[in-house]
């Protein structure tokens, strides 16, 4: 494959694969290694930029350039933007017009101006040239990398530094070029703040576009600054360097002046190069070394540096390498001349020199503030803070310091750490006795009530412990050295700095035993250094020798019995900021001291189980005692929080009995009676001294931030499930009798504090945005957690299903559960106008600082937990209006306020009034965060199908309807193009996907952004919806356009980015068609075919796919399904198929092909309407296999027939049986929506696990499963019914995709061969082949009588029919020989489907409709002829059963089935007539069925006046189908016996069918009434004309019968007579030629007239002889 060597995307691209090898996510590095080779010459220039020159301009003034050996015209617009792009950039004017080209697209895509966009792209290219080259350099040097990947590595940067075949000084020389680019972009920074600055300065007025571009050129210059500093740090590691660069870069620091950020990027080159050049490890030599050491000691004097402080941290780190070389101890000097111990006296003194000049300061300064500003660590910072009380501060701009760059700086100052710990301990002895001489005189001049003031004291070696606690802090691998080895230089210095420690420098060294035990194994390493029992004293003292558990508790039991002493009415006013009083702390360094203790007891109980444990079972330090005696409102506020912060880290893992226990000791805390004279002073208030001071308490805690956040952070851990739940949230989360002495039990105070009096406050309790932000996240987290924990489905499953709930639950009952559970109160306040009013406000954050922010900081999670909060309140909303709420109102006490807002019928109804909302979470969703992304798009999701929500924005007018009001709320800030541009990036497919799979972001993003269009296009299809106008369609009113200005008219909206990743996103890898691949095709897919299929959209998607070839892309992509396919890295024919994700994949596979179905016969049914025979002739070419691309070339593709192929694939099924005595009396189908009877796979599998759990739970708790195996063998018979509902789950949906999907091959094909322009014996040809394919799985089908057989039925009956059977048209063509045969084959097949039992009438009725068009066709004297084939002995050899079937279908089956089943007899009848059998009419008279065809004229009447309107037409099909069967059977004698012997007459007496009104009929709700029935009339004339026809004129009996017939009805004949002669009205309207004919037959045939003459005759003559 052919790599791009330039351009910002071949850059972004390398960036990206080199990020994917860091994380270890590339399989081959062959591809990253063609792309590094290719960018090379692009490494060698590094940051080369050609400057402007007049030739470039005059050049470009000409209107024609070269760009890419591509002639370019371009306008004076065009000519003034690259002058315009070259003076912002200093670049040459055609490098310009190059960028400027480039960035064209961009501008569209970002809404930005052309040069603005290429700005970016200029910075963005540097950026990411840069971070390669640093990666590169660093996965090179990476011990954790595959040595054959580091080889590789290294080959290309000796490539780019020509030192593979050239002299190794071209390294030295590449480091210096990046100096030099330090240098160059520190002076750009510079005159950037200039311009900035001139431009203010002359009151000129500054676009916003110019603001942004000034503050990213700044933002962006930094970062390349910041990236040269760690390659330099890369290529020092690597050796690439000499002693030379190391003297460059000492040389520049003397003129840097700024103390900031750009000047920290320095600090890890010379840390490198002090160790490099200064350490004997790094193989340099003494003598070298010497040197330097002259040089930099000499600087001081000889070239003083403009930042004094750094000099001297330089100097520190330089002779804690450099004394390295003098550790052995030698009989004479290495060098000659020297005097060593001199030379040791002076390196020591320096080194004071150092930290007396801010060396200490300088490091800790640096190491402290690369850390992000929005980490908030108060305890830290006021440790921090007052070690550096006299240090000018970096500015705030360090704290955006890359993360990778601030490791790399940490290493670095690592090294120092341990160079100076191991080759200078004289040293670190030497200024730990002066500090500790220092503060000895210090403290015994200062008398006690005057020791709250600073001291003007050295803090070095405290300096110097943070330093470690900094570096080492969140490095676990690291901070294992310190306890790898006992015997090590890093543990003894532990062990030495935990002795003879003064108050400061304990809480220094609390802060470095805390950051060196991350994680479980150090954790308790630490553990066990603080139990070093052989150092404890008596705990008395206030100090021992060294610093370990004892003392702590000592020291906090201390502090603790001062509160407890003091009473709370004695004691002064709470001041929240130092100290109580001077009576409390000793120390000025107290406080801070016991701060120090606190957090590391926190943090190691939290880190480690096995001090948590020890910490809990202690027999003397009593810690939630203490931790509560210190969280006293008498307390400084930090000590407060730091206890409440312990109290956090002791529920790390929590049990219930453990919260439990917690709850009880706080809630006594709270309520402590020992204050009742507080209580007292409420004066005229019914209310007891418990429930005062627990207003006091909570009045209190609400005063500062620290205590507020860290009480609010307590309680979310409370509430939060324990570890041995067991998943079901029955249980609530305190003791239920919490409080019940003196109030309402439950934790309705606790909650209201949360919410009224700190969420709610006004005015806010803190000022400072990141505490604010902090404090916000943490309230929204607890209220996330209280409505996470809430099971409703305990509800819905105690109302649905036969378990008693209240018994099975692990809280007393439901009710308790319901009535004390926290949701209840925090739903109530979650309405509450205030709580509304701060939830919309922490979700409206500034779109750029959160799209700057890490996941961890304060604005970030601020904003995902006022989203999850939401996403919560709109999924439980119903169940707490329709079930909790009127609970509360029941069971509410006097005196218990409500804080909801009672007009507030629904969430939505307070987003009406906050539509921004809607506008922020669109944002949200496009600034790549996936967490961020998936919580915004389904809260988004819910917003969109809200009917309140979707509703007009504006009254509408008459000439211009009002459109979607959240569409409109987009457009009335002017995002919605950004939300579209957002969602395209978003959908952008990115080939590296394939290598991290679901874990990728990207993958994610793509997928919720899918579900979101899917669940709005779904809910609302022919309206307007966001959904709409995201994808690029306008929308106004009830109805969507394209604007022709639009992205979409030009191709490049979200649509068409859709349209491009459904079809060419991969299916999967290696030759397998994956889940998570497959997924996004599949998704992509289904929101084309939702638009497609949609009124609203139909027509505008059906020609945007067309010009996008999407039918041909598509099929293109298929591929035969067989037994051997693998999906997901299983093939379908193993047996445990069914119970993996694979079987996922094949539904989600197939669901793409009946898309693709769908929408081909939708496109040839518009092709073939339109007139179009080119692009139909192409399309039924694809059908048929063979595709014709646009330039002409034929590509295969699996034709249409073979995609039949998943109905041959069979799956084996485990047999896995669900049957266990626990389970046998459970009802799943309580899963299930009641409302439609299903319910999401995921949702009904969620009730399964929990109905499950419910009946162990009620089990258990009945005493049957007391014995371990039993708890064993139900947990394993759960487990087992779990997998087979599962199992039955995946075969549904399997089943439920396959019948959609062979329907829409089905009817593909009908459509296919309809529209073919093929003649009579070529659409013949094709028919007989749909046959041969349909017919063996349609007997296998029917056979099982499946859904599918019925599809495939009305398939064959489609087929048949659209075939022409006259003999000239079948005898010309070559297929009449093998189409007589399939035809026999087809009616065979169907009728031992008939005769399958408990077979399905709809099928049935299929069958009958083709069997009858058989039978038909070769009846049909102008058909083909065929072989003679004895169809009643067919039937015959079918069994009896099938006649069986056949008549009771025929006598009750449904709907047009009796109809079809009469046809059918009629048509085997006829057949069996001409085959000269009496099969058909003996099986009739077997079946007593000609009876029931008789008897049944006598209902005719009846039924029709019984008879709807609607029923009428039917009813007469279903008469015309027996009259027609009954003139069949009366062709033949025997039928004709049958009939008129089953009382033919005498029921047509009977039925007074012909004794009506021959002008009126019979009363039906019909029109044409009269007509309906005359036509009746002639249905029974016939069968009397062929009885008696048949029966012959010798049949005396017949001719009787039909006499006395004519005679009983001669007011009938007599009208139908007049109706035909058109005598009077009567004969208007009503055709009765026919009728006439069989009249004047039947009284030919028997001669009626010349018999009535006679009767008239013979009774003259009566009437003469009376």
């Amino acid at each position: 494959m052919e790599i791009p060597t330039t351009g910002l995307e071949s850059l972004r691209a390398l960036h990206q694969d080199l990020i994917a090898l860091e994380d270890g996510q590339i399989r081959t590095i062959d591809k990253l290694c063609s792309e590094l080779e290719a960018h090379v010459e692009a490494f060698k220039n590094l940051l080369d930029r050609p400057s402007k020159s007049d030739t470039s301009r005059k050049k470009l003034e000409s209107g024609t350039i070269q760009i890419d050996e591509s002639d370019y015209a371009v306008n004076k617009e065009f000519q003034e933007s690259s002058v315009q792009l070259a003076d912002a950039l200093d670049l040459d004017e055609l490098r310009a017009a190059e960028l400027l080209l480039d960035a064209q697209g961009d501008a569209e895509l970002l809404g930005r101006s052309t040069v603005v966009s290429a700005v970016i792209g200029f910075h963005e290219g540097r950026q990411f040239l840069l971070e390669s080259l640093r990666m590169l350099l660093k996965n090179a040097g990476n011990p954790d990398c595959e040595e054959p990947l580091r080889h590789a590595q290294r080959l290309i940067i000796e490539d780019i530094l020509e030192v593979k075949d050239g002299p190794a000084r071209n390294g030295s020389l590449y480091t210096r070029k990046c100096l030099k680019a330090m240098a160059d972009i520190e002076k750009w920074i510079q005159a950037l703040g200039e311009r900035y600055q001139g431009t203010l300065a002359l009151g000129q007025s500054m676009t916003v576009e110019y603001d942004e571009i000034m503050s990213f050129q700044q933002s962006s210059l930094a970062q390349q600054h910041e990236s040269l500093g760690a390659i330099i740090t890369y290529l020092i590691k690597g050796s690439y360097t000499s002693i030379e660069d190391f003297l460059k870069l000492l040389e520049h620091m003397p003129i840097i002046e700024r103390w900031n950020h750009i000047t920290v990027h320095y600090i890890p080159p010379i840390a490198a190069f002090t160790s490099q050049y200064g350490s004997p490890d790094s193989g340099g030599s003494l003598r070298e070394a010497r040197m330097l050491h002259k040089r930099i000691m000499d600087g001081n004097s000889s070239s003083p540096w403009a930042l004094r402080n750094l000099q001297a941290a330089v100097e520190t780190w330089w002779l804690a390498e450099y004394s390295g070389w003098y550790l052995e101890q030698h009989l004479g000097s290495p060098v000659q001349g020297a005097d060593l111990e001199a030379e040791a006296r002076s390196r020591s003194e320096a080194f004071l020199q150092a930290l007396t000049d801010g060396a200490f300061q300088c490091t800790l300064s640096v190491c402290s503030r690369v850390y992000p500003d929005d980490v908030y660590d108060p305890a830290r910072n006021g440790l921090t803070e007052y070690l550096l009380r006299d240090t000018s501060p970096l500015p705030t701009e360090t704290a955006g310091t890359n993360g990778l760059f601030r490791d790399l700086l940490m290493e670095q100052m690592e090294s120092f750490i341990n160079s100076f710990i191991s080759n200078m301990p004289d040293t670190l002895r030497q200024f730990q006795t002066s500090e500790d001489d220092q503060r000895k005189k210090i403290l015994g001049g200062v008398p006690p009530q005057a020791r709250s003031t600073l001291y003007d004291q050295d803090l070095h070696l405290e300096r110097f412990l943070v330093i470690i606690a900094y570096v080492f802090d969140h490095r676990t691998e690291a901070a294992e050295s310190f306890w790898a080895d006992p015997d090590s230089n890093l543990y003894g210095f532990l062990q030495w700095a935990s002795k003879r420690q003064s108050t400061p420098r304990v809480g220094a060294f609390c802060e470095l035993l805390r950051s060196i035990s991350r994680g479980e194994e150090c954790a308790t390493a630490a553990h066990q250094f603080l139990l070093d029992e052989h150092n404890a004293k008596s705990a008395r003292i206030r100090r021992s020798s060294s610093l370990n558990w004892s003392q702590i508790f000592s020291e906090l039991n201390l502090y603790a019995a001062k509160v407890r002493e003091t009473p709370t009415s004695s004691r002064p006013p709470i001041r929240y900021g130092g100290k109580s009083h001077a009576g409390d702390i000793d120390e000025p360094e107290s406080a801070l001291m016991l701060e120090c203790y606190l957090r590391l007891m926190a943090h190691i109980c939290k880190e480690s189980s096995v001090a948590r444990s020890w910490l809990w079972n202690h027999e003397t330090f009593k810690v939630l005692d203490v931790m509560f005696t210190l969280a006293d409102v008498s307390v400084p506020p930090r000590l407060q929080a730091c206890a409440v912060s312990t109290i956090c880290a002791m529920l790390t893992n929590k049990t219930l009995e453990t919260g439990f226990c917690v709850w009880t000791v706080m809630d006594q805390w709270a309520s402590n009676p020992s204050s009742v004279v507080l209580a007292m002073s409420r004066a005229g208030k019914s209310i007891t001294p418990m429930i005062c001071m627990e207003e006091v308490t909570f009045e209190a805690l609400s005063k500062t931030f620290d205590q507020a956040n860290e009480f609010i952070c307590l309680l979310q851990i409370l509430v939060s499930p324990a570890v041995d739940e067991i998943g079901l949230h029955d249980v609530l989360p305190f003791p239920e009798q919490l409080g019940g002495s003196y109030r309402m039990s439950g934790i309705e105070p606790y909650i209201d504090f949360v919410f009224g009096k700190i969420f709610t406050a006004k005015p806010p309790i803190v000022d400072d945005p990141i505490q604010s932000l902090l404090l916000t996240s943490n309230v929204l987290n607890f209220a996330a957690t209280c409505l996470a924990i809430f099971n409703e489905n305990l509800v819905i499953l105690a109302d649905r299903s036969s378990i008693a709930v209240n018994t099975a639950i692990e809280a007393s009952t439901l009710d308790t559960y319901a009535r004390l559970h926290p949701f209840g109160r925090v739903m109530e306040w979650m309405f509450n106008d205030g709580v509304l009013a701060a939830l919309f406000a922490a979700s409206s954050q500034d779109i750029n600082a959160v799209a700057a922010a890490s996941p961890s900081s304060p604005v970030f999670l601020t904003v995902l937990r006022s989203i999850e909060v939401m996403n919560r309140i709109m999924d439980l909303q119903s169940t707490y209006f329709e079930i909790l709420r009127p609970l509360a109102k029941l069971q509410t006490s006097g005196h218990r306020h409500a804080p909801l807002n009672p007009t507030l019928a629904s969430f939505e109804d307070s987003v009406a009034t906050n539509l921004d909302l809607v506008v922020n979470l669109s944002l949200y969703s496009g600034l790549g965060n996936q967490e961020l992304a998936i919580n915004s798009l389904k809260l988004l999701e819910k917003l969109s199908t809200s009917r309140r929500l979707n509703a007009s924005s504006t009254p509408a007018s008459r000439q211009h309807p009002s459109g979607n009001r959240l569409i409109g709320v987009l457009e009335q800030h002017g995002d919605l193009e950004r939300v579209r541009t957002s969602f395209i990036l978003g959908m952008q497919y990115d080939d590296r996907e394939l290598n991290l799979g679901p874990g990728a972001p990207g993958w994610t993003i793509k997928s919720v952004m899918l579900d979101f269009l899917t669940h709005c296009l779904t809910s609302s299809p022919d309206r307007p919806t966001l959904a709409h106008a995201i994808l690029g369609f306008a929308c106004t009113g009830t109805t969507v356009s394209v604007d022709p200005d639009g992205a979409f008219a030009r191709a490049t909206s979200l649509f068409h980015a859709i349209i491009q990743l459904a079809a060419e996103y991969p299916d999967g890898l290696d030759n397998t068609i994956q889940l998570w691949s497959s997924s996004i095709r599949q998704k992509a897919v289904r929101v084309l075919s939702i638009l497609r299929a949609s009124s609203l959209t139909s027509v505008l998607v059906m020609g945007e796919l067309r010009v996008a070839d999407f039918l041909f892309a598509m099929f293109l992509r298929q591929v035969v399904i067989t037994p051997d396919t693998t999906l997901d890295g299983l093939s379908i024919r193993e047996e445990n198929f069914v119970q993996t994700d694979s079987i996922s994949v094949l539904v989600q596979y197939l669901d793409q092909r009946c898309s693709l179905l769908e929408y081909a016969g939708s496109e040839l049914r518009l092709v073939a309407a339109e007139g179009a025979p080119t692009l139909k002739a192409r399309i039924l070419s694809t059908f048929f296999g063979s595709t014709t691309m646009l330039d002409g070339t034929q590509l295969p593709n699996v034709p249409v027939f073979d995609m039949l192929d998943f109905l041959g694939v069979e799956f084996a099924t485990p047999v896995l049986s669900p049957l266990s005595n626990l389970f046998t009396e459970l009802d799943f189908t309580v899963v299930q929506d009641p409302q439609n009877g299903t319910m999401g796979e995921v949702a009904r599998m969620h009730f399964v696990e929990q109905l499950l759990a419910l009946r162990l739970n009620e089990v258990r708790k009945s005493g049957y499963l007391e014995d371990p195996h039993e708890q064993e063998k139900a947990l394993s018979d759960a487990e087992a019914f779990l997998a087979f509902f599962r199992v039955q789950e995946n075969i549904r949906s399997l089943e439920d995709v396959r019948l959609r999907t062979l329907k829409s091959w089905s009817n593909l094909i009908a459509l296919a061969i309809r529209h073919c322009d093929l003649d009579q014996g070529g659409r013949a040809s094709l028919v007989l082949q749909a046959l041969q394919i349909v017919m063996p799985k349609f007997e296998r089908f029917a056979m099982e009588s499946s859904p599918e057989a019925i599809v495939l039925a009305k398939l064959v009956q489609a087929l048949l029919f659209q075939l022409d059977l006259r003999l000239s048209a079948l005898s010309q063509s070559q297929v009449m020989e093998v189409a007589d045969d399939r035809f026999f084959n087809v009616f065979r097949t169907c009728l031992r489907a008939i005769n399958v039992p408990e077979g399905d009438m709809n099928l049935r009725e299929v069958l009958y409709t083709i069997c009858s068009w058989y039978l038909t066709s070769i009846a049909d004297p102008s058909g083909f002829k065929t072989r003679p084939h004895n169809v009643s002995q067919t039937v015959k050899t079918s069994g009896k059963k099938t006649m069986d079937v056949i008549c009771d279908d025929a006598y009750g089956g449904s709907g047009t089935c009796r109809a079809s089943a009469v046809l059918f007899l009629d048509a085997l009848t006829a057949t069996a007539t001409v085959e000269q059998s009496n099969y058909m009419i003996d099986s009739l008279a077997r079946t007593n069925f000609i009876v029931v065809l008789v008897e049944g004229i006598g209902e005719i009447p009846n039924e029709l006046r019984d008879s709807g309107a609607q029923d009428i037409p039917l009813l007469l099909t279903y008469y015309d189908s027996k009259l027609t069967l009954l003139q069949t059977l009366s062709q033949t004698r025997a039928g004709a016996t049958q009939v008129i012997n089953a009382g033919l007459f005498q029921t047509i007496r009977d039925s007074g069918l012909f004794s009506v009104d021959p002008d009126l009929g019979i009363a039906i709700e019909q029109p044409e009434a009269l007509e309906k029935y005359y036509k009746l009339v002639l249905g029974v004339m016939r069968v009397i004309a062929a009885v008696l026809l048949s029966r012959g004129a010798q049949n005396q009996q017949s001719i009787e019968q039909t006499r006395l017939f004519l005679a009983e009805n001669r007011a009938l004949v007599v009208s139908v007579f007049k109706r035909q002669a058109r005598i009077g009205s009567a004969g208007v309207g009503v055709d009765v030629d026919e009728l006439v004919e069989i009249f004047v037959l039947l009284m030919t045939g028997t001669g009626f007239i010349d018999f009535e003459d006679q009767q008239d005759t013979k009774r003259q003559r009566r009437k003469a002889f009376t």
